[in-house]
């Protein structure tokens, strides 16, 4: 049973004392963590471990979220991820100073300042005879770092499909305004903006898709067989690539990651049964089934 019960002053102190939401790549701690002293989430928690670290999430819609997101991550080992990641009440300077010194100088409002800029009231908590603006966070912050550009962000924000209600709403306006002051695009993702069934393939595989990393040889190998025989049977697939590389979990290994990395394109609409075809589609039509990739939004 978890110690702490609910939010608090003294719960946002201690989390400060613990460094949370601080620090980059394998040394981030998100502000809200999957721990007995946390006051437990509504959803299912999730700890796939990525580059070094467990990725803390919250919800089973935050870890498909998170699926989605690694086919950013796969582009450059520059790129990172930082979940549960905590807004500034005050003005500060602009979060990309975290991984580049030039950003320490401007400052930008923070949640405070901009819910009175929207005539929003600012969520509160309250205990021990003490009130404190709450600590507002977002979902998923990307860090993407492609050659000879600057670094930029990419926030989210992921909800289920139930009705959002106006006081979630005002929430999101102060979320999204606050990224949109920084110059930084928000997404909203809910289950809407994706197919159901590529949601149930990526569960179904992401182990072998994000866990013991193969090298690019192996990738090739699975890349080039899928295209030699595709439209055959996964099961099929997966036996040539393994009496290649001598093991059928390698072979997992390396299907997966060279689809989940995008060098592999195949419909992730099939169903999981393993006598399923794979079948090969365009890079387009693959890069449209994963919303963050392409941008795609729910609208507020």
């Amino acid at each position: 049973m978890r110690t702490t019960k609910r939010f608090s002053p003294d719960v946002l102190d201690r989390f400060r004392r613990q460094g949370r939401g601080i620090g980059t790549y394998d040394s981030y701690i998100p502000w809200h963590r999957v721990s007995r002293g946390d006051p437990s989430s509504r959803g299912r928690s999730h700890l796939p471990k990525w580059n070094g670290r467990h990725i803390e999430l919250l919800s089973d819609k935050e870890f498909i979220g998170f699926f989605f997101t690694t086919r950013l991550l796969f582009a450059s080992t520059k790129n990172d991820l930082r979940e549960q990641f905590p807004l500034s009440l005050e003005e500060n300077s602009h979060e990309l100073a975290a991984y580049i010194a030039s950003y320490l100088g401007n400052k930008f409002p923070g949640t405070l300042e901009i819910a009175d800029k929207l005539d929003i009231k600012h969520p509160m908590t309250h205990g021990n005879g003490r009130s404190e603006p709450w600590v507002m966070t977002t979902d998923l912050l990307i860090m993407i770092q492609e050659d000879k550009k600057p670094p930029s962000f990419l926030a989210i924000s992921i909800k289920d499909n139930q009705p959002i209600t106006k006081r979630a709403k005002e929430l999101l306006k102060i979320e999204k305004s606050y990224w949109y002051e920084r110059d930084v695009p928000w997404l909203f993702l809910t289950p809407r903006e994706y197919h159901p069934r590529v949601a149930t393939t990526l569960q179904r595989t992401w182990p072998w898709a994000i866990e013991n990393k193969v090298t690019k040889d192996h990738i090739k190998i699975a890349h080039t067989f899928l295209h030699n025989y595709q439209g055959s049977s996964l099961t099929f697939i997966l036996n040539k690539i393994s009496n290649q590389i001598g093991d059928y979990t390698l072979a997992q290994h390396s299907l997966w990651q060279s689809i989940w990395s995008g060098q592999s394109p195949i419909d992730l609409r099939r169903g999981w049964r393993p006598h399923l075809p794979l079948q090969i589609i365009s890079q387009e039509a693959f890069d449209q089934l994963n919303p963050i990739l392409v941008r795609r939004s729910t609208w507020i």
